[in-house]
């Protein structure tokens, strides 16, 4: 057993990375793959983001995408000791978010610019469409916004500016075409989500087992290219049936769209949430210490089902403190 106590900077992950000067492509696909994940450089050709099982799995799937390109590639965990300190770090990460949600809020302000009360009804259907567009590259950049960015409440205000020119209530319009499944068409399912699971589908396999189907099989497949097989219903990946929509996370969204309208769920779903997005919007006081229990959980099992298995537990007592104490916002009684 170490009895050594743990060291008190958080550990970042850093990609070395060496390109071949040929084919030019690699180089921009790179590149790209670099800023989708939120990865911000250190060196010319290190890159670091904080070390979770999530920002792993990001990191292994590039270097395999750098490797068979021909490059070399290397990742490390490490504690910044001199040079560069972990405030500095955080603070380029901040920076480019606040870049990302300052030309977002610069084209909603354009948007609504372009519009007056007089506009079409072509023209305002149009302007819906951007301002859908527009709270998904939101809900994107918030996803890779590890630190909480300031700059995502401007670009959050210059989009409900626009809604509000536009009389659109863009929750309200998302949610039409959810169809409420009733509880029986989804139980006898298989259940599909990406390996390496973390709070959001820890949360939504203990959803499902625990109030959708108890017999689910959940089945964990590689997030990238995977091809569903007919009547699987996927959940928090891309295209999934089940994932991240607008500004909610993959459990949010199953707990809508099953129909389970439960306060206790919904106060879950607040804590898994502002986990997840790290964008603050619920203000949970149960966030962190939840954050560090399944952080811990996924340092110590590599296994997904394993994750589950003693992820489910913690959810289980939440579950029971929120639902006995009828308690509703963190602290506060409905």
């Amino acid at each position: 057993m170490n009895d050594k106590q743990p060291l008190p900077n958080p550990p970042w992950l850093l990609l070395i990375h060496q390109l071949p000067s040929k084919p030019a492509y690699l180089r921009v696909k790179v590149w790209r793959r670099l800023q989708g994940i939120g990865a911000v450089a250190v060196k010319s050709t290190v890159y670091a983001l904080p070390a979770t099982a999530e920002t792993r799995e990001d990191f292994a799937w590039l270097l395999k995408e750098i490797v068979e390109g021909g490059g070399e590639a290397m990742v490390c965990e490490a504690r910044l000791i001199d040079g560069l300190s972990d405030d500095q770090v955080r603070a380029l990460f901040d920076t480019a978010r606040d870049d990302d949600y300052e030309a977002i809020a610069n084209e909603a302000r354009a948007l609504t610019a372009t519009l007056d009360v007089a506009a079409s009804g072509e023209e305002k259907t149009e302007a819906r469409a951007q301002v859908r567009r527009l709270r998904k590259r939101l809900a994107d950049i918030a996803a890779i916004d590890f630190f909480g960015a300031t700059g995502r409440l401007a670009a959050e205000g210059a989009i409900t500016e626009l809604e509000g020119l536009l009389v659109v209530d863009v929750d309200t319009d998302a949610a039409e075409p959810e169809a409420v499944p009733a509880i029986e068409d989804l139980k006898g399912r298989v259940w599909v989500t990406r390996k390496g699971v973390h709070i959001d589908r820890i949360a939504c396999s203990w959803l499902i087992r625990r109030f959708i189907d108890p017999d689910a099989v959940i089945r964990f497949v590689p997030g990238k290219d995977y091809v569903p097989e007919p009547g699987e219903l996927r959940f928090d990946m891309f295209e999934g049936e089940f994932t991240h929509e607008g500004d909610r996370c993959s459990f949010e969204v199953l707990l809508t769209r099953a129909g389970l309208d439960d306060p206790a769920l919904r106060a879950i779903g607040e804590i898994v949430h502002d986990i997840d997005l790290k964008d603050g919007k619920f203000g949970r006081e149960e966030a962190a210490g939840i954050a560090h229990l399944i952080a811990g959980i996924a340092v110590a099992h590599a296994d997904d089902e394993e994750r589950i298995a003693q992820g489910e537990p913690v959810l289980d007592n939440l579950y029971q403190y929120f639902h006995k104490t009828r308690r509703g916002r963190a602290g506060m009684d409905p």
